[in-house]
């Protein structure tokens, strides 16, 4: 491992979530205005990645007034608080610019269900009787 690769890793966040393009997320962005200092959130769909280490940037994309904002995170930047996923969608491609050009309910995406734990499996099959061999 070189100089700088030392470094990076020093200065990475160990708490980032395990994103995906698709994935509807809040972004908690510190925020400076003169002397005062605050956290507004942005909850946008997650458009694209790029970059890798240290440099990997996140485009966040949401509606705000009826227009498209799109705004670039860098994940391991002090100014980002944290970052949450609201909810996965199902998607097929790494870049979703094509939801640039769509609007209202055509630019919604299949959601994820969230993957079912152990409890729950063994919930639903109480009370089922076998069936006689």
């Amino acid at each position: 491992m070189n100089l700088i690769d030392q470094i990076e890793s020093e200065e990475m966040k160990k708490d980032v979530p395990d994103l995906h393009v698709g994935d509807t997320v809040k972004v908690h962005m510190r925020i400076v205005e003169g002397e005062k200092e605050r956290i507004q959130i942005i909850e946008g769909v997650a458009i694209r990645f790029s970059g890798g280490g240290i440099r990997r940037t996140i485009t966040v994309r949401k509606i705000s007034f009826g227009i498209g904002v799109e705004r670039i995170f860098p994940l391991h930047s002090p100014r980002v608080e944290k970052i949450e996923i609201v909810k996965r969608a199902k998607v097929r491609q790494a870049r979703l610019y094509y939801l640039r050009e769509l609007r209202g309910k055509a630019a919604r995406l299949k959601e994820l269900k969230p993957p079912k734990t152990a409890a729950a499996k063994r919930k639903r099959t109480r009370g089922r009787k076998k069936k006689p061999a």
